[in-house]
């Protein structure tokens, strides 16, 4: 039940996060005077609409994404003289670009209020520090290291060796260890396979305690099965200043995380359907059914209420960002390709007038079409291939 609730309301989510991008459209457009005939959520068949004024509202059944209908968006389109001085392409450049950019500026804004929101209310996490004691000691050695222990699998070299919860490792393999990093190193330069020794301070025991441990193999590195204890985490809630200055500085993490996607998901590509699959950045983006997986497991974790609410609004700010940065790149027939031929349009006029020729009009989008053809048909490929690689191999949201 838990489950479902969750991948609801990511859907719902999404759905206001397209209906914003589109309404930025639509409300620029009739502020400008455009004539916009259609709003609609949705694609394919209609399931309910309503006309007010000259624009019908609507709702159609197949919910991955929403349209607005300007009247004369390119000059390609066919337009009732009544219309045209209304049409969109006959418009200054400036209320184009306005109209164009709307929608990505929307979303932006959009995810820096849910931001802002969840500092002031939720709050900001503080990760705290991670300490050497244990936490708890895993059962198994999974197959990959986001699966839990399923039947059949290996007992846990930690658990093999007696290490217990509450216990403070003081060395491994000969490192003294006094932090969970100098931890995490000692065990990354061990090999599976590898018998070591574990010195760990145990309550109610005067003597250190020493273990010795067969360490496993998961994906070729040498597997324990232990969490560490952390301290000192938790949520502060912040005033509103703090909070914008949290916004932006998420914002632009979330940004620069998805260009080192962007630049490694060729390479992270042929490993969709590995269990290597979200060892990469560019493996871990997911298509619309990839993240209702998410969301379904966000709600359905053992997690406290407030990590939940933390990581479900993080998850719609995410996706928020992703459609504005997509909307931002310069090809047709995204906002930015619509920007990009404005932009290419003003060029043309001011290299004209220097040159004492004529304004040239509107770009010939007829020699566009074989590169917008593309364009649809690459992000059209990599939505099915990431659809079908979340189906076949879903990603786990972070333990």
């Amino acid at each position: 039940m838990a489950f479902t609730l969750g991948a609801v309301a990511f859907v719902i989510a999404l759905l206001v996060s397209v209906m914003l991008h589109e309404g930025g459209h639509l409300l620029t457009a009739k502020r400008f005077g455009m004539k916009a005939t259609q709003y609609f959520v949705g694609f394919g068949p209609t399931l309910w609409s309503r006309t007010r004024g000259e624009t019908e509202y609507g709702v159609k059944a197949i919910p991955l994404g929403g349209f607005v209908k300007i009247i004369g968006y390119t000059p390609l389109e066919e337009v009732d003289e009544a219309d045209r001085p209304r049409a969109f392409y006959r418009q200054p450049a400036g209320r184009r670009a306005v109209v164009i950019a709307a929608g990505v500026v929307v979303n932006f804004v959009f995810a820096f209020v849910l931001l802002m929101a969840m500092a002031m209310t939720v709050g900001v996490r503080e990760p705290g520090t991670v300490t050497t004691t244990v936490d708890q000691v895993s059962s198994c050695v999974p197959a990959r290291l986001q699966d839990g222990c399923g039947g059949g699998r290996p007992e846990s070299p930690a658990k093999a060796a007696g290490l217990r919860a509450g216990d403070r490792v003081l060395t491994f393999n000969g490192t003294s260890v006094a932090d969970w990093d100098e931890l995490r190193d000692a065990i990354d330069k061990a090999k599976p396979g590898q018998t070591v020794p574990v010195v760990v301070r145990r309550a109610g025991v005067r003597q250190p305690v020493t273990l010795r441990m067969r360490l496993a193999d998961v994906g070729g590195e040498p597997f324990v099965g232990l969490s560490a204890r952390v301290v000192g985490s938790g949520y502060e809630r912040t005033g509103p200043l703090n909070a914008a200055v949290f916004a932006g500085r998420a914002i632009g993490r979330t940004v620069q995380s998805m260009g080192q996607i962007v630049v490694d998901l060729p390479s992270a590509i042929p490993k969709l359907f590995t269990p290597e699959r979200q060892s990469s950045p560019g493996g871990q983006v997911g298509s619309v059914v990839g993240a209702t997986e998410v969301s379904g497991q966000i709600f359905s974790s053992h997690s406290t209420a407030r990590d939940k609410v933390a990581l479900y609004l993080s998850l719609v700010v995410s996706v928020n960002i992703f459609l504005g940065a997509l909307n931002v790149v310069p090809l047709l027939p995204l906002d930015g390709g619509h920007l990009a031929v404005v932009a290419y349009e003003r060029l043309r006029v001011r290299f004209n007038g220097i040159r004492g020729r004529p304004d040239p009009g509107t770009v010939d989008m007829t020699k566009l079409m074989p590169l917008t053809y593309l364009a649809v048909l690459v992000l059209v490929g990599l939505g099915v291939l990431l659809i079908l690689a979340d189906l076949v191999n879903p990603l786990q949201m972070p333990q």
